[in-house]
């Protein structure tokens, strides 16, 4: 698997547009080609054996990881299944639930890098390096152990309201199948999940310190720009050509500001 070895080893920021770029993009795309016709029995039974694998891939992997991004790399994957369990219905009420998840999942995501680009100790890297956070920074050990309850699906938290809403409508359709999968692999995942949070509390302590987060540079603001503007191609139909951000030129200094941004 690649997206592990790229979380680890990317800067932060780019971790985070990472992990959310891809999946929002393509759910926009797939979803609009759910509303607009069908992709027939063969294709749902495709997405229905990917979903079962990733959630199940992601829960287990998750178990044994020792780095901070690393479970956050497995918890992705377990996420595209649960988003493609949407896509199994074949329905609107699929497609509905799943992209209230995925933007639950985007806001997820994006709070727990957050975090993580906040606590730099050096770079915290390993999940022993959270030891004792609810006590140097306990505003900081508070919010990420909220979002990685819900990352585990723990009511009444956003992420328990996605899977609620994505096994609801699985079950709707006649998925059977996917909602014990989805629960059982949601419950692994919650130990996976509640090792960050237990470690920051019960750890040995370590010195932390929380900086200001440094404003991006244009061209990785560029990209995230240019990530909303052909999600919202997708979305209303429209050629994504019309948008400058798709040029070129455009692309390229995008790539330069993601791999010369000098990110944690």
């Amino acid at each position: 698997m690649w997206a592990p070895d790229i979380y680890e080893g990317s800067p932060t920021p780019v971790t985070a547009f990472l992990s959310i770029a891809p999946k929002i993009s393509i759910s926009a795309n797939i979803s609009r080609v759910s509303i607009y016709g069908s992709y027939g029995a063969t294709l749902q039974q495709i997405f229905f054996f990917c979903s079962i694998a990733s959630m199940i891939l992601g829960a287990l992997a998750a178990m044994a990881q020792t780095k901070v991004k690393r479970p956050l790399a497995h918890s992705s994957i377990g996420h595209v299944g649960y988003i493609r369990t949407g896509f199994s219905c074949g329905t609107i009420e699929g497609i509905q639930s799943l992209l209230i998840g995925i933007f639950i999942y985007a806001l997820m995501t994006i709070d727990a890098f957050a975090i993580v680009l906040a606590l730099r100790q050096t770079r915290v890297k390993y999940i022993a390096d959270l030891g004792a956070l609810a006590k140097t920074n306990p505003i900081s050990a508070i919010t990420f152990s909220i979002t990685m309850f819900s990352y585990a699906g723990i009511p009444p938290l956003a992420g328990f309201c996605s899977k609620f809403y994505l096994f609801f409508a699985a079950l709707g359709c006649g998925a059977y199948f996917l909602a014990p999968v989805g629960v059982v692999t949601s419950v692994i995942g919650r130990w996976a999940a509640g090792r960050l949070p237990r470690v920051s509390k019960f750890g040995d302590r370590r010195q932390f310190s929380v900086h200001r987060t440094r404003s991006l540079p244009n061209q990785l603001r560029h990209g995230w720009e240019c990530m909303l503007r052909k999600i919202g191609s997708s979305l209303i139909h429209q050629p994504s050509t019309q948008y400058p951000c798709t040029s070129p030129q455009s692309l390229h200094e995008m790539n330069l500001g993601l791999v010369n941004g000098s990110w944690p």
